[in-house]
């Protein structure tokens, strides 16, 4: 942690008092205008300025017990690198990012801050706006991208320890930055032909580009880790191979890419698919991009169903992709998204129609086997679940017809069976994640897992954690001896 007593932080406290800190208004995020940026792939969200970072930073009131780092699951050292940024050191606030966060201009764009370190702000026991969190991060990380600060130098010894790791999502870049930090040799093994896992092919450039991913990733090849794409563990590469080219430890990080159906009448038919594939085709594969081949499903009336980050992002990518009608259908009311209040106002901004309170029952087809129309359940709230949100309920006799072409289902994802059905001894839960201990240790002493694989589906910045903690774990049970 930034030394809170020093002397720069104590004068910038003494500069102002809380009370007029706390009458500086939340900085506004400028954005592309609704109408042009669902006609290209352009960051929605535009950055702020260093003049409204200044004066965000500003608002921060450096707790004694800074409540936001309980808040983050890697315990990003915030009110220090939020003070740089009131002092006007953007590139020491950077810094004191990287010390904690591989991915700091990721985790600023696409982390649930609402509901992690912005949270716990303690304007929100003020009834006032949170310190925009996420937003400052991002700043101060694309400030040090755009200046290409150099980042902290590999601290890899000619004869350092070989660690391996399955899957270069956030979960694998996370632990892979921690440990070459430490002083490991760690090869990040990724089975598609593009670094950067759920980052490139999951997230539209909309929202993430992949621009970004491509700078975070140069940052960890200059920490010390290589990268080796098109190798899948478990068939190209076995457990034992990994073993044999002196490797004494392994991450698994290679998330939850199953997608899961509801099993109903007509799912089976042609343009009814999941929002891996969707976004796979057109993220990874540039399907609808000049000089790329890649077929995806075209159509005027597309329903996409789920309520989720992810059912977010397909929604709006169908807009991008020419959908006349973009329809999100949610079993529940809006208020019990999963997806992030942000990403919601942007959809609705660009014209999505939300049919909350629906549950497709049934898809109907046509003489070439094409999906035309479903069939939708009207739904009512009942009691809470086990997730603690009100349980959907059917209304007798209320279901209507709905013309679709396209429906692209997005209810949840189940962990990758490649690697738990390639390592025997490896022990792995009812749900088919793999087993590990408080310590993200398996059942096997040389193997650690953490992100999807472990959780069965979660956040970057949950995933991030979880590389983080099984790196330190891991550190400490190579160097027990």
């Amino acid at each position: 942690m930034e030394n809170r007593d020093s002397q720069w932080r104590r004068e910038l406290r003494d500069a102002m008092s809380a009370k007029e800190r706390t009458a500086i208004p939340r900085a506004h995020m400028p954005m592309l205008d609704a109408a042009y940026r669902i006609t290209c792939n352009e960051e929605v969200n535009q950055g702020l300025s260093a003049e409204q970072a200044v004066l965000e930073a500003t608002r921060c009131l450096d707790c004694p017990d800074p409540q936001c780092v309980q808040g983050c699951p890697v315990n990003i050292d915030i009110p220090g690198f939020i003070k740089n940024i009131q002092r006007g050191d953007f590139a020491e606030s950077a810094r004191v990012l990287r010390r904690t966060s591989a991915l700091p201009a990721v985790c600023g764009r696409v982390c649930p801050q609402e509901k992690q370190c912005e949270s716990r702000c303690i304007y929100n026991k003020m009834k006032k706006p949170a310190v925009a969190i996420g937003w400052l991060e991002r700043f101060a990380a694309d400030t040090a991208l755009a200046a290409k600060t150099a980042p902290e130098p590999a601290s890899c010894p000619a004869d350092a320890r070989k660690i391996a790791v399955v899957g270069s999502g956030p979960a694998g870049l996370s632990f892979a930055g921690e440990m070459a930090h430490l002083g490991y040799a760690v090869t990040v093994f990724e089975a598609l032909h593009e670094i950067g896992g759920v980052l490139k092919y999951g997230i539209p450039e909309f929202r993430l580009p992949n621009s970004i991913v491509d700078a975070e990733l140069d940052s960890l090849r200059a920490a010390g880790v290589t990268f080796r794409k098109d190798t899948v563990i478990g068939k190209t590469l076995s457990y034992d191979d990994l073993l044999n080219e002196g490797f004494e430890g392994l991450f698994v990080a290679s998330g939850a890419g199953l997608p899961r159906f509801m099993g109903i009448p007509g799912e089976n038919l042609v343009n009814i698919l999941s929002s891996n594939e969707y976004l796979t085709r057109i993220n990874l594969m540039h399907a609808g991009t000049p000089g790329y081949a890649t077929p995806y499903p075209k159509g005027a009336r597309v329903a996409v169903i789920g309520g989720g980050n992810t059912a977010m992002d397909s929604v709006r990518t169908a807009l991008r992709m020419g959908a006349e009608k973009a329809m999100l259908i949610y079993r529940r009311g809006e208020d019990e998204m999963p997806a992030r209040r942000e990403e919601i106002a942007h959809a609705r901004e660009e014209g999505v129609e939300f049919m909350t309170l629906s549950n497709p029952v049934e898809y109907l087809g046509d003489e070439r086997g094409h999906v035309r129309s479903m069939r939708v359940q009207r739904m009512e709230l009942g009691e809470p679940d086990e997730s603690g949100r009100r349980s959907p309920v059917p209304i007798p006799g209320k279901i209507d017809e709905i013309e679709v072409d396209v429906v692209i289902v997005s209810v949840g994802v189940s962990p990758n069976p490649l690697i738990p059905n390639s390592i025997d001894g490896l022990e792995i839960t009812r749900r088919g994640t793999i087993a590990v201990d408080e310590n993200l240790r398996s059942s096997m002493p040389l193997i650690f897992a953490g992100g999807d694989i472990v959780r069965g589906g979660a956040t970057v910045i949950l995933a991030m954690g979880d590389g983080r903690h099984a790196a330190q774990s891991m550190h400490k049970a190579l160097t027990a001896d």
